[in-house]
């Protein structure tokens, strides 16, 4: 008897369908979102790899190695809205090297840190934060779609279908909407500036958490204002704002989406002008500074107190250090030098290739250096009204003195 089973098994073996093989795989084309579980044979994977991409990926099997889930995703979202969604990997399998994640079939909006390598929570669990913004009111999220390679190799992959998020766009035709939508905003500081006879320069210093300050923008006045610098560390986000505004304005007023309130709130800032303009530093000139005159006077003392004490034990030691600190002393008490800037040479807000231009020499000028950063030199001069102005201009800008 256990012959002629064996035999009958062998005939199976030999003479299977394999018709009834191909026409298995249409099931898994009836929904390509969901988590395919029928482990492939290895050469499906090898074959499929020359041509792999988001469409034709869809018909390769996966095995009961990956199971993806959400962990944290928002219900409503607001138009230009950062937001994010944190995902969950279980893999129950060593053999991998590589966890890669694709984002297939969204529509009207971008997702920000595509590259996010993901975090391994326990020997089998992985979890992964991305952050999105969307645009239109018609957006789609993206199915993720994970796949975990070997040695560049395709061993297994799986998708995650989109979660429904409602939408909804914020002030409508509200001018004094900023189109921020924050967790919280601070103003850090802000300078004013006359900028023309008829027009001020105001610069704000702007932190936000869990915000969209690169959409920072001031319906109310001219096209000339601007983000001078940005650091984005999110949540954490810091930028330099510069926007133009009439000489008559005296009040610069926005409001932005606080998110913890669930509420709009107003921003004020009174347009009073100053003697400076706007630096990274708070006194504009470093050598006016507080800590500069204190080191100053805390050389001249040491210079002092080491002079006293020559004279009084007449020790070459103390003659000695009395010299160093006294050409020492010279050369950090000497006045700034006085150099010749080209005509044409641009003056800058900061140090930095993408800061705002705020003057234009057009005559050769003498100016006062303060100090240099990189390939930037900071500088001081008188504009024809006699008011002084501190900013930064390149170092090719300077001519023969």
């Amino acid at each position: 008897m256990k012959y002629i089973l064996f035999i009958i098994l062998l005939i199976q073996t030999i003479f299977a369908n394999n018709d009834f093989v191909k026409e298995e795989l249409p099931v898994f084309q009836q929904d390509p979102h969901i988590l395919l579980r029928t482990q492939p044979e290895d050469n499906q994977f090898n074959n499929s790899l020359n041509y792999l991409n988001e469409k034709e990926v869809e018909v390769i099997p996966t095995s009961k190695n990956l199971y993806l889930s959400y962990i944290e995703f928002p219900k409503n979202i607001y138009k230009n809205q950062r937001f994010e969604i944190v995902l969950k990997a279980l893999i129950t399998t060593d053999e991998f090297d590589t966890i890669q994640t694709r984002f297939v079939d969204s529509k009207n909006m971008n997702v920000l840190n595509p590259e996010q390598p993901w975090m391994a929570v326990d020997k089998n669990s992985f979890e992964n934060r991305f952050f999105f913004k969307a645009y239109e009111e018609d957006f789609i999220l993206p199915t993720f779609q994970v796949l975990l390679y070997k040695n560049e190799q395709l061993v297994d992959l799986a998708y995650l279908k989109p979660k429904e998020i409602r939408f909804s766009k914020l002030a409508k035709g509200d001018n004094s909407f900023s189109n921020i939508i924050a967790k919280d905003l601070i103003i850090n500081t802000y300078k004013t500036k006359q900028y023309n006879n008829k027009e001020l320069l105001t610069i704000l210093d702007i932190d936000a958490t869990y915000s969209n300050l690169e959409d920072f923008y001031l319906k109310e006045f001219s096209k000339d204002q601007g983000i001078s610098s940005i650091e984005d560390e999110y949540p954490k986000q810091h930028i330099l704002y510069y926007v133009v505004a009439p000489i008559h304005k005296k009040e610069l007023s926005f409001t932005y989406f606080n998110t913890t309130l669930n509420r709009f709130n107003t921003v004020s800032i009174p347009l009073k002008l100053e003697d400076e303009l706007v630096s990274t530093q708070t006194d504009l000139n470093p050598n006016n500074s507080n800590f500069e005159l204190y080191k100053k006077i805390a050389l001249l003392v040491v210079l002092l107190l080491f002079l006293i004490l020559f004279i009084w034990k007449r020790r070459y030691i103390y003659l000695i250090v009395v010299l160093i600190l006294t050409i020492v002393s010279i050369i950090y008490l000497m006045p700034n030098k006085n150099l010749i800037v080209k005509k044409g040479s641009l003056v800058y807000i900061l140090p930095t290739n993408k800061s705002t231009i705020f003057y234009e020499f057009k005559n050769n000028r003498k100016v006062e250096v303060l100090t240099q950063k990189n390939e930037y030199i900071k500088i001081m001069f008188t504009d024809s009204n006699l008011n002084k102005i501190i900013g930064w201009v390149k170092e090719d800008s300077f001519g023969k003195n």
